[in-house]
């Protein structure tokens, strides 16, 4: 029964991946939005989405939205929403949010407001003066946008992109979401021969094995909305079991990592077996120069080292012309390569067939994404 709307947050650029990832796992009447994705839920829906989602940071039962441009207008509009529908009367209900452009600014203020109406509403709905809130929480998200509220629960705990394999990393780590995300707009197979040559922590390698053998991202993690009593655990039962009987672990999937560092080459193949694929990812010590096609058909995806990340500017792009010359362009192949180097193409010496805006944290990058029809040089 679909009776309440879901929103999935998602890094900018993501939006297109998680509607797409959305739609096909049965969500309705999907709708993108700048850095979300807003969609008609079900019981069952929070939890695929939660076990499934390989591109959204977190699932969020959406409330309600209303004018909110003084205290007032908050402290009403909140105590109309129907918040006994998933809090209960010995529930903890904490509350966080911000504020962006608008005349309410302080945020400690407006969780204050907010909770109290929240108290209010359910007051009212449980005849009861006090609270204990003793059992597991139900934690209400707010955001006031332009004199504009939006009110959220938190159906997720920690982010998504939380996996569970990653407990240790290397120095500046790509997240796990917009990993996944680059297999995606590399059209990454399930019978690829995937290789990164900078492999850090192993997380493009483990996100493209993940994503090739159909292995729900969430399924060897716990989610707050499991502790709930308003979610029979019998939803959560059978979603998992649903997860588990869609993998296919009999692809012929193989990833081949590199990296200087022996210990990041320590760190992948560990990472790889906390994740489940460690029996399809291959990882060993080579230097990017010693790079070599091997087979009539690759898919490169990295993350190299650059200026704001790792290296000063000069050998980042020393590197980037280094890539230029192993990477070469060959029918059936294809290389992508995230960076915020703006002279990047012409370091590495050809335009990208494609290019796409991504965040890396809060760094906005380019995916520059090569295939066999490279356009001429753009630069020395």
């Amino acid at each position: 029964m679909v009776d309440f709307q879901l929103v999935c947050p998602c890094l900018f650029g993501l939006e297109g991946p998680l509607a797409d990832e959305l739609r096909k796992m049965g969500a309705g009447h999907v709708r993108p939005e700048n850095g979300r994705v807003v969609f008609d839920g079900s019981e069952e829906m929070i939890a695929r989405i939660n076990l499934g989602s390989r591109y959204g940071e977190r699932v969020q039962i959406f409330m309600g939205s209303f004018p909110a441009r003084n205290f007032e207008e908050l402290f009403q509009g909140v105590r109309d929403l129907p918040w006994e529908r998933w809090i209960g009367r010995d529930s903890a209900f904490p509350v966080s949010g911000s504020c962006l452009d608008s005349r309410l600014s302080s945020v400690p203020a407006c969780q204050s407001i907010i909770k109290k109406a929240v108290v209010e509403r359910l007051k009212q709905r449980y005849s009861v003066s006090w609270f204990q809130e003793t059992e597991p929480p139900r934690k209400i998200q707010f955001l006031i946008r332009k004199d504009q509220a939006r009110l959220m629960i938190d159906t997720t705990g920690s982010g998504l992109h939380k996996r569970g394999y990653r407990a240790v990393s290397t120095a500046a780590p790509i997240r796990e979401t917009l990993a996944a995300a680059m297999a995606y707009f590399s059209r990454v197979r399930h019978d690829a021969n995937f290789i990164d040559p900078f492999c850090g922590s192993g997380t493009i390698l483990i996100e493209a094995a993940l994503a090739a053998q159909n292995i729900a991202p969430g399924i060897g993690r716990s989610f707050s909305a499991e502790q709930w009593d308003t979610v029979s655990p019998s939803v959560w039962k059978g979603e998992r079991e649903r997860a588990r009987s869609l993998e296919t672990r009999d692809a012929a999937f193989l990833g081949k990592g590199y990296d200087l560092d022996p210990d990041a080459v320590s760190l992948t193949q560990a990472n790889a077996e906390k994740a489940g694929v460690a029996d399809c990812i291959r990882v060993s010590r080579r230097d990017i120069a010693d790079f070599r096609e091997e087979g009539e058909y690759g898919c490169v995806i990295c993350n190299p080292p650059y200026g704001e990340r790792l290296l000063d500017l000069h050998s980042a792009q020393e590197l980037y012309k280094t890539m230029g010359r192993v990477f070469v362009p060959r029918h059936g192949w294809s290389y992508a390569v995230i960076s915020p180097d703006e002279s990047f193409e012409g370091c590495f010496g050809r335009r990208a067939a494609r290019r796409r805006k991504l965040y890396n944290g809060m760094i906005r990058c380019q995916y520059y994404m090569y295939f066999r029809e490279c356009s001429p040089k753009a630069g020395k």
